[in-house]
């Protein structure tokens, strides 16, 4: 001890310096936002359809969530009935009873593939994340095209088979329709974006790991873990 004293104070040997532990808890917390974001969106609507004709000169809306569908549904409904369509209620039914399952599914493959996945496997925290909103238009433009094309050809109107528009302007019979994104849709796409930038800065974290020779398919640390001298 006394022959440490005895150095002068700018020849000591600094301490090893420890890796900061804050960028770590930031994709963390990223992946915890994300989390947020889908648990909003389940509250609100994902998309919605307005349909125009001359005697419905302010239009009808129907608005498609997760969890159901709202707006002017059983009107909507009762007009397909004269084309021979089915009734709104009948499509995605399973669906929409899976829905608060689903998303708890995805946010916990998350937050879980954030945590242990190594650097190599990085890129699967964002699967869940782009499965999600994909898993929506995929699921409901099948569901528009079943519809469409199995109409009822004993009922009081007889049309050609077709599939309603997902995105923009379009027509069935005499009606003009429009349809587009709402806002949990775009909570999904903002919880992806999210993880979209976890990953990005969870790679640049890996780069500089101590551990980085040692990392196989899932993370030494479990990203926030002791952080390495």
């Amino acid at each position: 001890m006394s022959d440490l004293k005895s150095i002068p104070r700018r020849s000591r040997p600094l301490p090893a310096p420890r890796a900061s532990r804050w960028p770590r808890f930031a994709v963390a917390g990223l992946a915890l936002l994300a989390v947020v974001l889908w648990a909003v969106s389940l509250l609100l609507p994902w998309w919605q359809f307005y349909l125009f004709a001359p005697q419905y000169p302010g239009g009808l809306v129907l608005n498609i969530s997760l969890l159901g569908l709202s707006g002017d549904a059983k009107e909507i409904s009762m007009l397909n009935h004269y084309i021979g369509m089915k009734s709104l209620e009948d499509a995605a039914t399973l669906e929409r009873q899976l829905a608060v399952w689903g998303v708890g599914l995805v946010a916990l493959l998350t937050v879980g593939l954030t945590l242990v996945v190594g650097k190599r496997w990085n890129w699967l925290i964002l699967l869940p994340a782009l499965g999600l909103p994909a898993g929506f238009v995929g699921d409901s433009m099948a569901w528009l095209y079943h519809f469409g094309h199995s109409l009822d050809r004993h009922a009081p109107l007889n049309i050609p088979y077709f599939t309603p528009q997902f995105f923009g302007w379009g027509a069935i019979g005499q009606f003009t329709t429009y349809a587009m994104p709402l806002a949990g849709f775009w909570l999904a796409l903002a919880a992806l974006g999210a993880m979209v930038w976890a990953s990005l800065w969870r790679r640049r974290i890996c780069k500089s790991c101590p551990l980085l020779a040692q990392c196989g398919p899932t993370c030494a640390h479990k990203l926030v873990g002791a952080a390495a001298p």
